[in-house]
């Protein structure tokens, strides 16, 4: 499966899971910017030859790269970034939102200089890059955008009610662009990947620090985290950018080579037009009975169901 002619844009390729993205798609033909301001994994400082060590060595390999060390947590990055692949090369035809930093904290520790950030890089810098990048997929009636969501937003982790809002935050946008992407063959996905990256060994010693998850911890890292690499979640973040890929708006977890899809299921619930309290009470094990459950596409097929089971419920 191959990239040629196509550029991609990646953000925080400078080292982890966007550098192997980089590295793949460039071995398959992609010309790559390579974004990545050189900050540390908290989000401090910068350093502009983390994004010239990548595109160097991608040009050494006989790939084509640009670095680019803008930032993605103001508007006016997102554009610059998106600028330097039109300016390279013409054209946007993939974007990589993977750009992150981790401020982990208990919930009752947590405050905005901890929350601010996490939303300015995660989920508003995913807006920021995409939207310029937009217009251009939008004309040319064809894109492929993925976002980097988590499954501490998907299935919550003490210790990172920031990271896992803005996540969440993602798989939203995700959903959004999906829908409205489809009339120009513009595909939007996400991943969720578990990678044994600076990111998953700095919550490890954050947590660590912490006496009641220690031994979970002590155990994990003895047998799991030498599996974790990241090279193994690139194909899938390769996968969900190609021309041949036929899925939007979902999500995939992928780690230590393992494939596995998430998805928001409805149950059939419980019905009463004389809805109460004491129903809900009455019928809580009715109403979460994952027997039966269904997968909306979307609003529409969302309230589908609803109308088809009160129109059920009314010829009882």
């Amino acid at each position: 499966m191959r990239f040629d002619e196509q550029v991609a844009v990646i953000t925080g390729a400078g080292g982890g899971l966007g550098k192997q993205y980089a590295m793949l798609l460039a071995s398959r033909g992609a010309r790559i910017v390579v974004n990545d301001t050189g900050g540390s994994v908290t989000g401090d400082g910068s350093d502009i030859e983390t994004a010239n060590a990548v595109a160097q060595e991608i040009c050494q390999q006989g790939g084509e790269a640009v670095a680019d060390s803008h930032s993605v947590t103001n508007p006016e990055g997102g554009t610059a970034i998106i600028d330097t692949a039109m300016r390279a090369w013409g054209r946007v035809d993939i974007v990589i939102n993977n750009a992150g930093i981790v401020r982990d904290a208990a919930f009752e520790n947590m405050s905005a200089d901890r929350l601010q950030p996490l939303l300015d890089v995660h989920l508003k810098g995913a807006f920021y890059v995409t939207r310029p990048a937009w217009k251009i997929m939008r004309e040319q009636r064809y894109g492929r955008i993925l976002n980097t969501c988590s499954a501490a937003g998907i299935l919550g982790a003490e210790g990172m009610s920031n990271y896992g809002a803005a996540k969440a935050g993602l798989i939203g946008l995700t959903r959004v662009l999906a829908a409205e992407g489809a009339d120009r063959d513009i595909k939007v996905n996400a991943i969720a990947p578990i990678a044994y990256t600076r990111m998953l060994a700095h919550s490890i010693d954050v947590a660590g620090e912490q006496d009641a998850a220690s031994a979970v911890l002590d155990d994990l890292v003895g047998q799991y985290l030498q599996m974790l690499k990241p090279a193994l979640v690139a194909p899938v973040a390769a996968f969900l950018t190609h021309r041949d890929c036929p899925v939007s708006g979902e999500i995939y977890t992928v780690g230590a080579g393992h494939v596995a899809r998430f998805f928001i299921g409805r149950t059939k619930g419980f019905c009463s037009p004389a809805l109460s309290i004491e129903d809900v009470r009455d019928h809580l094990e009715e109403i979460r009975d994952e027997a039966g459950y269904t997968v909306p596409g979307g609003p529409a097929d969302e309230m589908s169901e609803l109308f088809a089971t009160i129109t059920a419920n009314d010829d009882r």
